[in-house]
C-alpha cells in the first residue's frame, strides 16, 4: 500500500509499505479521514519523538521512519475470523492506542483497570510511538479499537473524535482533582481563561458551555483574529494578547480576583512567566498543551508559590464499555452526532493527496486562517 513516511526532520517521502494481515481479532480499515494534530507538527519539526528504544531513548527518525496520523476514521474492509460485531462497509472511529483490552490480556494492568487506558503499562500508539498511522491507505488494528459510527456523522468530522476525547479526559481529570474552586462547589469557579484558541481551545470552550453548562466568565486569549471570532461565537470573551496586556485585562475582567481555572492549551512556553499574574491563589491550572520550549524551568517558582492544583492530562484515556471498546471515544462521537460540539467549523483546510498533505506541514499551518487541517482520503 502507499503511505507518506516521515524519513527525517521536516522530510516526507511517499513509499510502498506492507500492510499487516489481520489476526483473528483484528480489522483492516481503509483510512477515510485523518486530523492533523499539533503533536504531528512537533514530531515533524524534531521537537518531539515518542518512538523509544528499550532504554526509553528516542530512536532517530532517519533510523526508524514514522507514518504519522493518529486522529483516525475510516471504513472496515476486512475482519479477522473472531470478529463478529463489525463487518466490511462499517464506518468506524479508531482509538489509536493499544492497551490491555487491545491485546486481549486476561488481567488488566492497574491503569487499564482503573479507567486510565492511555497510561497502560504496555501502551503503544499508532501514528505516535512508531506504529504506523493514518498517513496511509489502510491500517490494521484490534477490532475493540474500532468504534462504529452510528448516524450521519461524516468521516471528516469523526476524525475529530480523538481530540475531543482528549478534551473530555482532561476536563474530567481537572474535575477529579477537586481544587479549592469547583464547578458547583462551595467555592464555585466564576472565571476561566483558556490560553490558545486552536482546535483544543475551541473544543474546551464548547465543552465548558455546552456540556458542563458553565455560564460564568469564560475568556480565551488568542493572537489570531479568525480564531478569536470563532471563540466568540462559541460563547467566549476573546482577548488579543498582541493588542492588550493579558494580565492587566484579566485582572480587570475578573474584578481583581484573577481566574479560578486556567487551561493552557497553546503549548507556548512564553506564557508561563505570566501565569502568576493570571491565576488566583489555589486556583486550578490544567496543563494541556505540548511542545513547550525555550523557557527556563525557573518560571515554575512563582507558579508553585500560588499553591495551585496542577493537572497534567494526556490523551483520550478512559474506561471500557461492555464490549471492550473505549468509553471516551463513544462519548465524544455522541456529542458530535448530537450537535452539542460543533467540529465542522474548526476544519479550515482539507487535503486529498499526499502531495497536498506535505504542503500542510510546510506552509499551510502557518497561514492566518488555519485552524484545523484534515486529510480526506474518501468521502
Amino acid at each position: 500500500m502507499r503511505a507518506l513516511a516521515l524519513v527525517g526532520i521536516e522530510r516526507f517521502e511517499e513509499r510502498q509499505v506492507a500492510l499487516s494481515a489481520p489476526a483473528e481479532g483484528d480489522v483492516v480499515i481503509r483510512v477515510g479521514a485523518v486530523g492533523l494534530c499539533g503533536t504531528d507538527f512537533h514530531i515533524y519539526e524534531g521537537h518531539a519523538n515518542y518512538c523509544l528504544d528499550e532504554s526509553g531513548r528516542p530512536i532517530p527518525i532517519a533510523q526508524s521512519p514514522q507514518i504519522l496520523g493518529h486522529e483516525l476514521a475510516g471504513t472496515v474492509v476486512d475482519c479477522g475470523r473472531a470478529v463478529n460485531d463489525l463487518r466490511p462497509g462499517d464506518r468506524v472511529v479508531v482509538d489509536q492506542g493499544l492497551n490491555c483490552r487491545s491485546r486481549g490480556e486476561p488481567v488488566l494492568c492497574e491503569y487499564c483497570s482503573s479507567g486510565h487506558s492511555h497510561q497502560c503499562a504496555r501502551y503503544a500508539e499508532h501514528g505516535i510511538t512508531g506504529l504506523p498511522g493514518g498517513f496511509a491507505e489502510f491500517l490494521t488494528v484490534p477490532a475493540v479499537n474500532a468504534v462504529a459510527i452510528d448516524g450521519q456523522v461524516a468521516l471528516e468530522q469523526a476524525a475529530l473524535v480523538e481530540p475531543l476525547g482528549c478534551v473530555i479526559h482532561s476536563s474530567e481529570a481537572a474535575l477529579r482533582a477537586r481544587g479549592r474552586y469547583q464547578f458547583g462547589g462551595p467555592s464555585p469557579i466564576r472565571s476561566v481563561l483558556i490560553c490558545g484558541a486552536g482546535p483544543a481551545g475551541l473544543l474546551f470552550t464548547q465543552y465548558l458551555r455546552n456540556v458542563l453548562g458553565y455560564d460564568g466568565l469564560l475568556m480565551v486569549s488568542e493572537p489570531s483574529a479568525t480564531r478569536r471570532r470563532l471563540a466568540e461565537t462559541f460563547g467566549a470573551t476573546a482577548i488579543d494578547p498582541g493588542d492588550v496586556d493579558l494580565v492587566s485585562t484579566v485582572v480587570e475582567l475578573t474584578g481583581g480576583e484573577r481566574v479560578h481555572y486556567l487551561i493552557e492549551s497553546a503549548g507556548v512556553a512564553s506564557l508561563f512567566p505570566r501565569i502568576p499574574g493570571l491565576l488566583r491563589k489555589q486556583g486550578t491550572l490544567l496543563l494541556y498543551g505540548h511542545g513547550h520550549r525555550g523557557v527556563d524551568l525557573g518560571v515554575l517558582n512563582n507558579i508553585q508559590f500560588l499553591e495551585p492544583t496542577l493537572v497534567a492530562a494526556c490523551g483520550a484515556s478512559g474506561g471500557f464499555d461492555d464490549d471492550g471498546r473505549p468509553h471516551t471515544y463513544r462519548q465524544a462521537l455522541k456529542l458530535i452526532g448530537a450537535g452539542q460540539i460543533d467540529v465542522g467549523r474548526l476544519v479550515t483546510h482539507r487535503y486529498r493527496t499526499f502531495a497536498e498533505l506535505t504542503r500542510a506541514f510546510e506552509a499551510d499551518r502557518f497561514a492566518p486562517g488555519f485552524i484545523k487541517g484534515v486529510a480526506v482520503w474518501e468521502p
